[in-house]
């Protein structure tokens, strides 16, 4: 069994190997956007918001939305300040 320390550091990795729109689909997620709001946002059709949202839960070896949006507080979205 991971500990929670080896859970952070495998998903640490993984983000790595993110691109970065995959880490704005990651990052839109997290905030609690729909697929159709992450796409207005990145100028993106809403069927590649799916595709980089498999990629994501692939790379990052979960299995749904929620799953990528602790991973990504994981990650340390989520504390960073408004500047």
């Amino acid at each position: 069994m991971m500990t929670g320390h080896q859970d952070s550091e495998r998903q640490a990795i993984a983000a790595a190997r993110l691109t970065p729109t995959q880490l704005k689909v990651m990052e839109g997620v997290h905030s609690g956007l729909l697929n159709k709001q992450i796409a207005y946002d990145l100028g993106i059709a809403e069927k590649t918001v799916k595709a980089h949202m498999t990629a994501l839960m692939r790379k990052l070896n979960v299995s749904n939305r929620t799953q990528v949006a602790v991973a990504a507080q994981s990650m340390g979205y989520g504390r960073r300040l408004a500047g």
